[in-house]
């Protein structure tokens, strides 16, 4: 129990979050999740290709990154059924 405390107070420093003006934000994190399944493939043959921008702004990057996959790359589209 003593350990679950003493970790819960122990900070992290998060590598990949940047604060800098050119890092990727919500609009690049939105692209990147349209783009997702070309990336993949794409880093599948080729190394220099990442699906992923790393560093990011974050937690915009991230939600962008999702909405990009889920709503623009047809991600709940392929899991609708059609009545």
């Amino acid at each position: 129990m003593a350990a679950l405390v003493v970790t819960a107070c122990a900070s992290q420093v998060d590598a990949g979050v940047s604060r800098e003006a050119g890092a990727p934000g919500f609009w690049w994190g939105l692209w990147h999740g349209f783009v997702f399944p070309f990336a993949w493939i794409g880093s599948l043959f080729d190394s220099d290709i990442a699906v992923y921008a790393v560093p990011n702004r974050g937690g915009w990057y991230d939600f962008g990154f999702f909405l990009g996959i889920t709503v623009l790359g047809g991600g709940s589209v392929f899991g609708s059924k059609r009545r």
